[in-house]
């Protein structure tokens, strides 16, 4: 169902794909948009419990908007890189498949908006604060991987 990477010595195993996407705080989300366009958008994430969670609006999403006509997506993922004394650049990146929602139980999108806010924010006090004042307005998103895969690539 899924391509084979085609270089696969730069694969990256499951575990050290799971490290990127718990470390890095941001990917691009691609959806199948208006009018059948891609629509890729840049998010700031939270992998738990085997799952990626974000944010957004709940008034006039275009990533709802392209979700509920088809739940499949794509979000990729890359680590800062490194860059070595030569002009050489290795980065490592993941790509990840499958269906995306939004969750609608109260305390679950509590809970991972939780997560997620403490990710990003200073202190849980500051993440409580921001949830108390927008859970009403915002979607959580949830994606369940159905594929996923992982490369070093070194640019020479």
């Amino acid at each position: 169902m899924f391509r084979k990477m085609r270089r696969a010595k730069q694969a990256l195993d499951e575990e050290e794909c799971i490290d990127i996407l718990i470390k890095e705080p941001r990917g691009v989300l691609a959806v199948l948009g208006d009018d059948d366009y891609p629509y890729a958008v840049p998010l700031s994430h939270v992998y738990s419990d085997g799952k990626i969670y974000f944010h957004g609006t709940i008034k006039d999403s275009h990533k709802r908007d392209a979700i509920e006509k088809h739940e499949k997506v794509s979000y990729c993922v890359m680590d800062k890189g490194t860059k070595s004394e030569s002009w050489w650049y290795t980065f490592k990146s993941v790509i990840v498949f499958g269906k995306m929602r939004t969750i609608e139980d109260r305390d679950a999108k509590i809970e991972k908006l939780t997560q997620l806010g403490n990710k990003f924010f200073p202190s849980e006090k500051e993440t409580k604060d921001e949830i108390d004042r927008l859970l009403d307005v915002t979607e959580l998103y949830e994606i369940t991987i159905d594929h996923m895969s992982g490369k070093m690539v070194e640019e020479k």
